[in-house]
């Protein structure tokens, strides 16, 4: 919350503007439902604004449907605009809605960087002349519209950019379209908006120069920050707004003692949290909630996907882990996938060209190459050979392998569930196992080799 003791006399609310069509995304998504660090472009702004007000009133229009099936917050009013008669006329929509003893911040679902600290000075400063407005100096700044000063440097008015002079479009401090209101003041400014513009649309920006003339000073913020203010109105943009997203996570990760190779090619989609003295490599990619423990190490071109992963335990390249827990001290990949609902153990290893699936496998067992483990519960100090494939289903139904501690699986072996190994047990190599195996017994089932004479290899046809 704002730390002015004024903050007290106001409540405060957020007019977020969420309407736009956004036809240059070219995309039968709602532009306010496109993502950045897959979060939507609303997401973003709710969640920079969430603390700072009691209530966040979201203009919609034609996307109202999908918006609000997609976006939950209790917090949330959502008002229809069903006519796009500019920015002015879009925030008019939620004026029933907003008190006059109120500070109002207005915010675009389009403009998802937006920081919460950014949010809070703004507040601050409106509470000590009723006005604040979020600017920004850009080296080129086409497209938006310019802050017009006086010779005493206090804000006049506002120009866009097709309406401005050629002395005008020199200034390169632009608008933000970022600010926040006294409510009685918004309402006042805003019933006297006309569209006396290129666009015949109603202004926002027109209410600054209207203040002015009641005398009301314009308290302004410079945000140092472009990538905070940035819109996106297509793909290009969007992109750029991704890697500005993820450049500053990376930043705040290593601030915080995470070692990024490269902070160009890291990605992070949800929640990172780590220990001491971890490293990623390049081409790493974080999706939902994450927990690294100590020294642990993540080669390139891995997706950890709702993982937890156990102190010095290392994830090899092109290594796949979703909705799992690593131990400690273990060795994931490279090339292995682990499927969702798989719980490795310590001192473990997972090796190349390995897919597991709904199955735990416990300290110091070792599934080093090329097999499948699906639907099962392997116990300590196992040995699964080259080859092995659990057979987990019959064509309706799964079923559930059990090897249990100390047992050797030999490679090459088939190990067709519902099916127990016991302890200690050796199934021998290319064996097809689909009775109980035994405590500290050799199993196998192969025939006696042979060879047939009179046998022909056929002719490629």
């Amino acid at each position: 919350k704002p730390s002015s003791a004024a903050s007290d006399v106001y409540k405060r609310q957020a007019i977020i503007l969420a309407a736009g069509q956004g036809t240059r995304m070219k995309s039968q998504t709602s532009k306010v439902l496109h993502k950045v660090g897959n979060k939507y472009l609303l997401q973003h702004v709710i969640d920079a604004s969430h603390n700072h007000v009691e209530q966040l009133n979201v203009i919609v229009g034609d996307n109202s449907q999908s918006v609000k099936a997609a976006v939950k917050d209790s917090k949330i009013n959502w008002v229809l605009q069903e006519k796009q008669l500019g920015t002015g006329h879009a925030v008019q929509q939620a004026i029933p809605f907003i008190e006059d003893q109120s500070i109002c911040l207005i915010l675009y679902a389009d403009v998802p960087l937006i920081e919460s600290q950014t949010l809070e000075q703004l507040i601050n400063k409106a509470h000590s002349t009723g006005f604040s407005l979020l600017s920004v100096v850009l080296e080129d700044p086409f497209g938006y519209g310019r802050i017009i000063r006086d010779s005493n440097g206090l804000i006049q008015s506002i120009v866009e950019q097709k309406d401005a002079s050629k002395a005008e479009l020199k200034i390169k401090e632009i608008n933000t379209g970022i600010m926040a209101v006294k409510g009685s003041l918004l309402k006042k400014y805003l019933s006297e908006l006309k569209p006396n513009n290129s666009q015949g649309e109603f202004y926002l920006t027109d209410i600054i120069e209207k203040a002015v003339k009641d005398n009301v000073s314009i308290a302004s913020f410079k945000c140092e920050n472009k990538s905070e203010v940035m819109g996106i109105n297509d793909k290009k943009q969007l992109s750029q707004a991704e890697r500005d997203y993820q450049l500053n996570l990376a930043q705040g990760f290593m601030s915080k003692g995470l070692t990024i190779m490269d902070q160009s090619r890291f990605d992070c989609r949800g929640n990172l949290n780590f220990g001491n003295d971890c490293i990623i490599d390049i081409n790493v990619v974080f999706e939902g909630d994450n927990d690294l423990g100590n020294n642990v190490v993540i080669s390139p071109n891995c997706i950890i996907k709702n993982a937890k992963i156990g102190d010095n335990t290392q994830i090899l390249a092109n290594s796949i882990i979703e909705n799992s827990s690593i131990g400690s001290n273990s060795s994931i990949g490279p090339f292995a996938r682990i499927r969702p609902d798989t719980h490795v153990g310590n001192h473990a290893k997972i090796g190349n060209f390995v897919e597991v699936k709904k199955s735990s496998i416990l300290n110091n067992s070792k599934v080093s190459h090329l097999s499948y483990i699906g639907d099962s519960k392997i116990g300590n100090d196992v040995n699964v050979g080259a080859g092995v494939i659990t057979c987990n289903y019959d064509g309706s139904n799964k079923h559930q392998t059990e090897i249990k501690d100390g047992a050797f699986i030999g490679s090459n072996s088939q190990i067709v569930a519902p099916v127990t190994i016991g302890k200690n047990a050796t199934i021998g190599a290319g064996s097809t196992i689909t009775q109980n195996a035994p405590d500290n017994k050799l199993t196998l089932s192969r025939n006696k080799q042979s060879t047939i004479e009179k046998w022909k290899r056929p002719n490629k046809k």
